[in-house]
């Protein structure tokens, strides 16, 4: 052991020799750990994930949502104005979005989809638009990407599918104090990963979970796409208890490739509140131009 250690103090230092160069030392922020740190194992995690998703059928929240587009790409960022208006949600795929024009409140947007089919009415531009949840040609103006079931895939957590696996790993991250900005806290994570069954020795990654150890809630959940990239990246905070149900008031939506984001901030939820068909309908006014989205 001694010859060990001093052959590792005689590495030290040669080391400015053998580089040619001094070393230098910098500042660097320092964090803290975490004041609290839960442990849970894979099988509690996925039940506690698992129970969340499937105590959710329903969602009906009034919302504020404020959309950013660009980025790196163009070299600019552009915000826009925050609107005001409803998410009405219900499994298996319904969903409808309905949104008023700030300050004026006319109706600014109407959005259904049933998972597969989806259709929008914008009185403002009295323009109707129908398509499926696939993109087949990408639009330059990222926002006409966009589909119900991002915002759907967002909401909800989703458990463990039968024709999926799952394996866990560990991490941490760097969070800041919200009262004192100089406060950096460590605070490790789960990572739960979810892959389509192997081909053979290949395995697709469908999406992965990121878990806080302060609470063991999701706080970012990141959704691949089938050449596995990131398409969507989900995140969580403010969460509020409903009944047994935790549920985040503040979900962040970014979608890398088409260089936008949603910011949904729920003002008000009802959880499992019975929706009727009618409320998920959409109808067309007669003579509205409807455009096709492939």
């Amino acid at each position: 052991m001694r010859i060990k250690q001093a052959f590792a103090v005689s590495l030290l230092g040669l080391a400015p020799a053998l580089t040619g160069c001094l070393t230098h030392t910098r500042i660097v922020p320092k964090t803290r750990p975490a004041d609290v740190v839960l442990d849970a194992t894979l099988d509690q995690l996925l039940k506690q994930v698992n129970t969340r998703f499937d105590g959710v059928q329903t969602i009906n929240a009034s919302v504020e949502i404020a959309a950013t587009t660009g980025g790196g790409r163009q070299g600019h960022e552009t915000q826009y104005p925050s609107f005001s208006g409803y998410i009405f949600l219900r499994k298996p795929q319904d969903l409808r979005v309905l949104l008023r024009v700030p300050i004026l409140g006319s109706q600014a947007l109407d959005m259904v989809s049933d998972g597969k089919n989806w259709k929008i009415w914008i009185p403002k531009k009295n323009l109707a638009m129908t398509g499926t949840s696939e993109v087949t040609k990408p639009s330059q103006n990222g926002l006409e990407n966009l589909r119900p079931v991002v915002i759907f895939d967002s909401l909800l957590v989703h458990g463990l599918g039968p024709d999926q696996v799952v394996s866990l790993t560990q991490d941490t991250r760097i969070l800041t104090n919200e009262k004192d900005k100089k406060d950096l806290v460590e605070e490790p994570d789960y990572d739960l990963e979810f892959l389509a069954q192997p081909a053979g020795q290949i395995a697709h990654t469908i999406r992965v979970i990121h878990i806080g150890r302060t609470n063991l809630l999701p706080y970012q959940q990141d959704i691949y796409g089938p050449d596995g990239t990131v398409v969507t990246r989900a995140f969580y905070s403010n969460y509020q208890k409903f009944g047994d149900i935790p549920f985040p008031m503040k979900i962040v939506i970014v979608r890398p490739q088409d260089q936008y984001s949603l910011t949904v901030t729920i003002t008000k939820l009802t959880l499992n509140q019975k929706l009727e068909d009618d409320q998920f309908e959409l109808r067309i006014p007669d003579g509205v131009p409807v455009k096709s989205m492939d």
